[in-house]
């Protein structure tokens, strides 16, 4: 476990993507499936398989704030974790919404909404990772919890006892997750606009420096210019005759 935590270390002292964090981030992913089959398994009507998958979903949902904490805690912080740790989480969400809204539990619009927005946030870090990573912010881990909370809350058997409003709580939460969906990722569009503004500047700043260099060499030669070469037989002396 040390050995992970302290990981390798690359020339400059920055973490390896090699790493205890990065780790449970793709064990995340891998519970993706897991949690799939067993949501099906008798079309989601036995309480038993259906339990077992709200167990795989808390289990994967929990890695999420373990390997944060860990990033952060060893300095295991990578490009690699910030890039996918955010898929990860969009994976585990967006197949779990998809199964309840096949399974009829779930109205389509809302599943559809929010994969529109966790869809169009991935395609957003893509075209902008040029110019560097979009980090995933607090609204956006907020946005994370409930939706887990709701998607927990429809996941787990219903007992007899509270029929009448556990799927009124469920869907109360997925709509309040639903709303901080749509305002986060307004945020993310604003976020990825002013970095690829910000790329675009210092390219610019970069390109205007370079010229100038380039011009003071130029500069430099015009005022010193080269001597021209002594012909044959123009030494001193005058020429021997």
């Amino acid at each position: 476990m040390s050995s992970w935590l302290v990981a390798r270390r690359h020339a400059d002292g920055s973490a390896s993507a090699w790493n205890v964090a990065n780790a449970l981030t793709v064990l995340r992913i891998l519970l993706v499936p897991l949690m799939a089959v067993l949501l099906l398994v008798d079309e989601g009507q036995d309480p038993w398989w259906r339990l077992a998958a709200a167990a795989a979903f808390a289990v994967a949902i929990a890695t999420d704030k373990v390997d944060g904490d860990l990033a952060r805690r060893h300095d295991l912080v990578t490009d690699f974790g910030k890039l996918v740790d955010p898929i990860a989480d969009k994976a585990l969400i967006g197949t779990a919404l998809v199964l309840l809204s096949l399974l009829g539990e779930l109205p389509w619009w809302i599943t559809l909404v929010v994969l529109g927005r966790e869809l169009g946030v991935t395609a957003l870090r893509f075209v902008v990772i040029r110019h560097g990573v979009i980090p995933a912010s607090r609204g956006g881990k907020l946005k994370t919890v409930l939706q887990s909370l709701a998607i927990m809350l429809y996941l787990l058997p219903t007992p007899e006892l509270v029929a009448g409003w556990k799927p009124v709580l469920a869907l109360v939460v997925m709509l309040v997750a639903v709303l901080v969906t749509v305002v986060t990722g307004l945020d993310y569009v604003v976020s990825a606009v002013r970095l690829r503004r910000e790329g675009r500047r210092e390219r610019d700043s970069r390109g205007r420096a370079a010229s100038a260099a380039a011009g003071g060499v130029l500069a430099d030669q015009a005022l010193d210019p080269p001597h021209a070469p002594r012909g044959p037989g123009r030494s001193g002396g005058g020429g021997g005759r």
